[in-house]
């Protein structure tokens, strides 16, 4: 009904930068909130950083003045750039949304992942 498609990721020296990207399709009317979260091995699924349709934010104290979220609401894409990246970031990245589709539904949709790395 929904899809999230992740692009970006990889790695990265610590230090470096990154952009992540998702875009959603699907029987789509809003997309309330869209997000990321990521996760290590071990531990639980973490939110990053969200960002509501009136453009609100929300980050974890970690990546703040770091991460930068960043939606466009017509294109139904959350972006996110991710600057001076230290290795505790390394982890799989989740594309989230919080969607109301054209039937009515209110779904909470999720991507695949991607992997980031920071590594010497």
């Amino acid at each position: 009904q929904v899809q999230l498609v992740e692009s970006g990721g990889g790695l990265v020296q610590p230090g470096g930068s990154l952009r992540l990207s998702c875009t959603a399709s699907g029987s789509i009317n809003r997309i309330n909130r869209m997000g990321w979260y990521r996760q290590t091995p071990g531990k639980e699924r973490e939110l990053v950083t969200f960002i509501s349709v009136g453009g609100s934010t929300k980050y974890v104290d970690s990546v703040k003045g770091r991460f930068t979220v960043s939606r466009v609401n017509a294109k139904n894409t959350v972006s996110l750039q991710m600057n001076s990246l230290k290795p505790e970031d390394t982890a799989v990245y989740l594309c989230n949304a919080i969607i109301l589709t054209i039937s009515g539904q209110l779904v909470e949709s999720w991507g695949q992942g991607t992997q980031v790395t920071v590594s010497s």
